[in-house]
């Protein structure tokens, strides 16, 4: 199933039905309802829905956006914070959120876990600009890049068991609900979970039919165009778990949120391991222009027929 992301178009409307049209206009009738929304767009959206313009394929926490954040953040509050108050928002937003994705008949929820504490312009940032310069098999950067993993894998434990904490308790409410919980792939190694503590979730929550896995196709090729994973290797990995996934192209090395089909990666070799009829969302930077997306969704509907 395809679908596209309001992440596209939200920042550019203030009523929630005129963004609906916009993307209905593009060729999409299955819709994922993203973060950064504002509350004044919810009357909006309920009438594109009512008048039937579209199909809820998800919604992606926080929707709508906390009222006292003013700009598109959805880490603004994490479940992995070391402020009590801040984990506690962020579980309220995100059952407010598993409530209105009950409300629009929405399929999954898809969640970001958090983060450790460690500033990515001294990791992940001085990383990309070495493989950027050229020197991604550089013994300096396997150097870097090594120091990087077992610090992250040091202090990982405790935000991992946060992230379990409060995941437990939101399954608890989706199933309630109906809603899966997509837990996504993140772009960043500081995020919570990197791959290895990924497995761990899911295994930790497997039996439960309400806990899987959202694959964010730039987010984790950045990751291997730092040299921190193979993307068709992890795919093979983790197909088990998956729910679906974020669409996106990527150009080299860290340019994500390009259209499907313009940048570097290779979708032949990544989609067959899919469910069918799973939801394939198009998640692009606000900055894709509407004639391009039209001409690559033709592209893609011709490629991949059974995707589209």
């Amino acid at each position: 199933m395809l679908a596209f992301s309001t992440c596209w178009n939200n920042s550019r409307h203030i009523d929630g039905e005129a963004m609906i049209e916009e993307i209905v206009e593009l060729g999409f009738s299955n819709i994922e309802l993203s973060h950064g929304m504002t509350i004044a767009k919810l009357p909006g959206i309920r009438k594109a829905y009512q008048r039937g313009l579209f199909r809820c394929s998800g919604v992606h926490n926080y929707f709508p956006s906390p009222v006292e954040v003013m700009i598109d953040a959805p880490d603004a509050y994490e479940f992995t914070s070391h402020r009590e108050n801040d984990r506690q928002r962020a579980m309220d937003m995100t059952l407010r959120t598993l409530e209105l994705a009950a409300e629009f008949q929405a399929g999954y929820l898809v969640l970001h876990m958090g983060s450790v504490p460690m500033d990515s312009k001294k990791w992940t940032k001085p990383l990309t600009a070495m493989v950027e310069a050229g020197e991604g098999r550089s013994a300096g950067y396997v150097k870097e890049k090594l120091a990087f993993v077992r610090k992250r894998e040091a202090v990982g434990p405790r935000y991992y068991g946060r992230a379990i904490e409060a995941l437990g308790k939101i399954a608890e409410k989706a199933a309630e609900y109906g809603v899966r919980l997509a837990v996504e792939s993140r772009s960043r190694f500081e995020d919570m979970p990197t791959e290895r503590e990924m497995v761990a979730l899911q295994e930790h929550f497997a039996g439960n039919p309400w806990v899987g896995y959202w694959h964010d196709f730039g987010h984790v090729q950045l990751k291997h165009n730092l040299g921190l994973l193979d993307h068709r290797q992890w795919l093979e990995t983790i197909a088990p778990h998956l729910i679906g996934g974020h669409v996106h192209d990527v150009e080299w090395p860290a340019r994500d949120h390009r259209v499907p089909l313009t940048g570097t990666l290779v979708y032949e070799e990544l989609l067959p391991f899919f469910p069918q009829g799973c939801p394939l969302v198009w998640e692009l930077s606000p900055t894709r222009d509407a004639g391009q997306i039209r001409e690559c969704l033709g592209k893609w509907r011709e490629r991949f027929p059974g995707l589209g």
